[in-house]
């Protein structure tokens, strides 16, 4: 990670990572750098605050034309289990994925996952499907969210699926990071991008990350305290995609390069946080040969610094937020960024 001047400010009203110039990693971003750098991905949200004690939502990852019938290869790794990472059997199994993968609360998780049947089961070629194997993932935000009320309803997915777009994605307290708390700090949703070179060609790789994990956040060799209490109960969601020519097994062990990033962000993997992966690639089997695993090492460098770059980017756009029981986590000030701040 290094600094360099700062770029031209994002079209966000908080700074991202870049915009402050910091800079994970040598290799270029894409022109959004996010996950929707990838062709073929939208990423919608839906946010809920129905009280002053609901802060939650959902996040819907939609690769275009996926579907039972139509998947995928994907993989996934799971870093710590305490987690309800929906479909995750299956989709270890087979490594394909047949459905947009969606992040929202813990406790609101089954019923994202019985509203993302109901949509699959009405898009166009899926008329006489008898089985389905939805991919919901989750994290606890019930520190600032009444969590037991599970405010996620069908229409709140709906909205996430049918809203997802190419464009820039927004990040922060919106969707699944609507209540989420990571490293001390307000956190939420958070993206990077990177476009690595592979034997002479050209891929994308993006993150996007659910941030809600305890430890102490690492920046510029720095440590940087928050006041927030370390989240036990939280868990971090990532979904990582790309347009490389890769198999589930190859995407396995992108997946794992995932989970292992957060570790240079400063998570300390505790026993109630559940860490995943999903990753999957745009490019379906037989329109290309899978790389060579012995070339599959920028990749992997682009994985671990976008994701880390993801998890600042979800910092650095949270708001400081009240929620349940009048508790308060504050945001991170990106002045604390700054490599001269004591």
């Amino acid at each position: 990670m290094g600094r360099v001047p700062p770029m031209n400010p994002s079209v966000s009203p908080h700074p991202r990572a870049r915009d402050l110039g910091i800079v994970v990693g040598p290799t270029p971003t894409g022109p959004l750098n996010a996950l929707t750098d990838v062709p073929g991905i939208r990423v919608g949200h839906a946010t809920v605050r129905t009280r002053s004690d609901v802060h939650s939502g959902v996040t819907a990852v939609v690769p275009d034309g996926v579907r039972p019938g139509a998947p995928v290869p994907a993989g996934v790794f799971v870093g710590n289990g305490y987690g309800k990472l929906i479909g995750s059997t299956q989709l270890a199994e087979l490594g394909e994925l047949e459905t947009p993968v969606l992040l929202t609360s813990t406790l609101s998780a089954f019923r994202v996952a019985d509203a993302l049947v109901g949509w699959v089961l009405e898009q166009p070629g899926c008329e006489s499907v008898l089985s389905l194997n939805p991919v919901v993932g989750e994290c606890n935000d019930g520190y600032l969210s009444d969590i037991r009320s599970r405010p996620v309803r069908e229409e709140h997915v709906r909205a996430a699926l049918d809203g997802a777009s190419r464009g820039p994605v927004a990040e922060g307290c919106v969707g699944a990071g609507t209540g989420t708390v990571a490293l001390g700090f307000k956190a939420g949703v958070g993206t990077s991008s990177r476009t690595p070179e592979v034997t002479g060609r050209r891929f994308t790789v993006g993150a996007l990350v659910q941030a809600n994990f305890g430890g102490t956040l690492r920046v510029l060799g720095r440590t940087l305290d928050g006041s927030a209490p370390a989240s036990e109960t939280g868990s971090c969601m990532i979904v990582v995609a790309t347009d490389a020519p890769l198999d589930a097994r190859q995407l396995a062990r992108v997946a794992r390069r995932a989970v292992f990033a957060l570790a240079r962000t400063g998570a300390a993997y505790s026993h109630g946080s559940g860490d995943y992966a999903v990753a999957f690639t745009t490019t379906r089997p037989g329109t290309a040969p899978p790389l060579a695993d012995a070339d599959l090492s920028p990749l992997f460098e682009s994985v671990l610094d976008a994701v880390e770059e993801a998890v600042l980017n979800s910092l650095l756009a949270a708001t400081t937020t009240t929620g349940k029981a009048g508790r308060t986590v504050p945001a991170l000030p990106a002045d604390r960024l700054h490599a001269d701040h004591p």
